[in-house]
């Protein structure tokens, strides 16, 4: 677990020891336990540790190969790597450390991108060669690490943040438009699209090739190696041999991620996912160190009064013996730390994200790697009351205009406009319709069943919500040097997770059905009291771990009462930025519109909570990025 950086100048330009050295520095809180830089000519790569397997000077890297061809840069865990090195040893591959990245290494020699689908973990690579002059890019196929590229002139440069990209001096900042509306769209960027012109997300699932002998200019070659395939199986087993086999993964799972030669510890929130982690842990660790946040309610109202679990969290720690730590969050919390938080992120994502930052925090007084539950809804269907909506479909389109309509979390198509008048010409063409449906590069010609098209949801909720959940989950963990680990996305548990049948995920999807058809009117009420059934199968396992009346609760996300806090205890913090037309939030948004949203929250016509914390989180990041 580490960070990684590089360029490469497609002229032959020498790489500038000075340039790599910053730009290593710019990702120093990701490995704050060694440095390590290679140059060779035009090509440079660099490395920040954070040991983690193997803490001799053996996991120095970037290390290179016995035959010295092969130079790498790594940051990841890859849990199968034992049973993948006997494999490499029975073929004559040596080995030098105890670690890891030796072996995906010397897996990426013998197998070529073809070990990339036999890792199960997650990681983020560059591997050069030297004999063939090409460079490989490779992330995980969950996109749990995180690695960015940017072409600008002759130089190709990429790291584990964008920062490292931000390093170069003669790197040109400027704001793709495009995505700033596609973020303020979904609350999210489903596309390879940052909030930087030229620098680019790599995939999940993908590597890319650029091959320096190449005849012509050089170009970064995108392969897609993996992807999520939800669809009910073709041969079903009895309801209790998937029972039984969900069980058996799930402690296979979380035993695989617990290899580490530092001290381990998990998230403790009081919901059944990291609850159930934490009952199979505690089982190999004795005492074992449990986080939580918790809020300060006293302003809260309405459902926020549920939002602080500590009590529930307190009750499981006392049932698995952890050794556990809490802190409270109060509203000034978020005002203090939202420019490290906006720094850290680098763009916007999914949720709050600051708890995650403060959680994190906590945890890394007191180790180095902690368990996350982050998966567990995705694949399992989490979130019953979001696929249910468009359960009952004339055809595809008809479904995406249904789920389109409401993944529309912040500003609605019928306000973009006015919004972002002082750009419209820039983003016109933009259809973020056409952005959502192109989540589904590869989907059924015809669909039959509503077992169908509550696939395609987890699909689509898989590549888009869960990536934007990991991709906050690696920055604000890394921002501590704290690797975080997410059992639920072993690839095994996976596997069976995309082929398990929809019935044993929700339980109520024939009433749904039927409610669906008329969910207007007085049948409101029944059909969202309808919609709380998901994840049944993993209720059910679960339930041999973990208290009954936590398996039973409703779903409940990690979230602070802000939509309360921004009509108190942080409305004069909200006005400083929303009143002040210095804000540069009005260098590319409307400052009418704007404020006639965040009325609507503040006289509790609508709830705009999760648009006024983007509405915030931009403007800090505006502030800090130079683009203006």
């Amino acid at each position: 677990m580490c960070g990684i950086t590089g360029l490469i100048h497609l002229n032959n330009n020498p790489v500038s020891p000075v340039v790599l050295q910053r730009m290593t520095d710019a990702i120093a809180h990701r490995g704050p336990d060694g440095e390590g830089h290679w140059i060779e000519g035009n090509v440079g790569l660099g490395h920040r540790r954070l040991a983690i397997i193997d803490l001799s000077p053996a996991g120095h890297q970037p290390i290179a190969s016995v035959s010295q061809r092969y130079v790498m840069a790594y940051n990841g865990e890859v849990y199968n790597f034992r049973e993948l090195r006997t494999e490499l040893e029975s073929q004559g591959y040596q080995f030098r450390s105890r670690t890891d990245t030796e072996v995906v290494l010397n897996a990426l020699i013998a197998w070529g991108t073809k070990a990339l689908e036999r890792f199960n973990g997650m990681f983020g690579l560059a591997l050069w060669d030297r004999q063939e002059q090409t460079l490989l890019l490779a992330r995980d196929r969950y996109g749990i690490k995180p690695l960015y590229y940017a072409f600008q002139g002759q130089t190709l440069a990429f790291g584990s943040e964008q920062k490292a990209i931000l390093a170069i001096p003669e790197f040109k900042r400027s704001l793709d438009k495009e995505a700033l509306l596609e973020y303020f769209t979904f609350q999210n960027i489903f596309t390879d699209k940052t909030l930087l012109n030229d620098v680019k997300l790599m995939p999940a699932g993908h590597y890319a090739v650029l091959d320096m002998k190449r005849a012509g200019a050089p170009v970064l070659k995108l392969t897609q190696y993996w992807d999520y395939d939800f669809r009910e199986p073709e041969h079903k087993h009895s309801d209790q041999e998937y029972r039984e086999e969900l069980d058996r993964l799930f402690r296979q799972a979380v035993n695989r991620q617990l290899v580490t030669d530092v001290e381990l510890g998990s998230y403790l929130s009081g919901g059944m996912d990291s609850g159930s982690i934490t009952a199979i842990a505690a089982k190999s660790y004795p005492y074992m160190k449990t986080f939580t946040c918790g809020f300060d309610l006293n302003s809260a109202s309405g459902i926020e009064m549920g939002f602080d679990e500590r009590s529930k969290a307190e009750y499981m720690s006392y049932h698995f013996k952890t050794e556990h730590y809490e802190m409270v969050l109060k509203a000034g919390d978020m005002e203090r730390i939202l420019p490290k938080v906006a720094w850290h992120l680098e763009e916007p994502r999914v949720g709050q994200s600051y708890p995650n930052y403060y959680a994190a925090q906590l945890a890394s007084k007191f180790v180095k790697v902690v368990m996350s539950g982050a998966g567990g809804d995705e694949i399992f269907a989490g979130y019953p009351w979001r696929y249910y909506r468009a359960v009952v479909n004339d055809d595809f389109e008809h479904y995406i205009d249904k789920y389109y309509q409401f993944w529309q979390r912040l500003i609605p198509n019928s306000q973009i406009r006015q919004v972002f008048s002082p750009i419209w010409q820039d983003v016109k063409h933009v259809w973020t319709r056409d952005i959502f449906r192109d989540v589904f590069k590869h989907h059924a010609e015809n669909l039959y069943t509503p077992e169908d098209y509550i696939n395609h949801s987890l699909y689509f909720e898989a590549k888009t919500f869960l990536h934007g959940l990991l991709v906050v989950e690696d920055k604000l963990s890394m921002a501590h040097g704290l690797e975080s680990r997410v059992p639920f996305l072993d690839n095994d548990l996976v596997d069976f997770a995309m082929r398990c049948p929809v019935h044993l995920k929700l339980n109520n999807l024939s009433d749904v059905i039927r409610l669906n058809e008329n969910e207007a009117g007085s049948k409101t009420a029944k059909y969202f009291e309808k919609t709380r059934d998901g994840k049944q199968i993993l209720r059910d396992v679960m339930s041999n771990y973990i208290p009954g009346d936590v398996t039973k609760a409703e779903k409940q996300g990690f979230s602070a009462p802000d939509a309360s806090w921004f009509k108190g205890e942080s409305i004069d913090f909200l006005r400083a930025t929303i009143d002040n037309d210095r804000s540069p939030l009005y260098q590319v948004m409307d400052k009418k519109a704007i404020r006639s949203l965040v009325d609507e929250h503040l006289t509790g016509t609508s709830n705009r909570r999760l648009l006024i914390w983007s509405l915030l989180n931009v403007n800090s990041w505006l502030e800090q990025s130079g683009v203006y």
